[in-house]
């Protein structure tokens, strides 16, 4: 919708040419490289859990009717955010599924 160059109405005020803005790098910020990947999986392969990833991922073996809701719960408050919450709990899960996978392989 350009401008129409009338002072009232939906399309007012002076006509222009939209400027082409370059992309911010805050629009980057979250994106994760491959190496930042790497790094992360690495260390968390040499390290390990986090005491607190321990207690989810000890919620999920016990199971029981609302494990799900009670990791996210437990995991909302540690990280403060439901998106990050969700993400870790998902991260837990995964690492469960992959543990469970290598035990029915041996």
């Amino acid at each position: 919708m350009s401008s129409s160059g009338i002072a009232v109405g939906l399309n007012r005020g002076f006509p222009v040419t939209k400027r082409v803005m370059g992309a911010r790098p805050s629009n980057n910020k979250a994106r994760l490289s491959k190496r930042t990947k790497m790094v992360r999986d690495l260390v968390s392969e040499v390290v390990g859990m986090s005491p607190y990833e321990r207690r989810l991922l000890d919620m999920l073996k016990t199971g029981g009717v609302g494990a799900e809701k009670r990791m996210y719960k437990f995991a909302k408050r540690r990280l403060g955010t439901h998106r990050r919450a969700l993400k870790k709990r998902d991260q837990v899960k995964e690492a469960y599924g992959k543990i469970r996978a290598r035990a029915a392989a041996h």
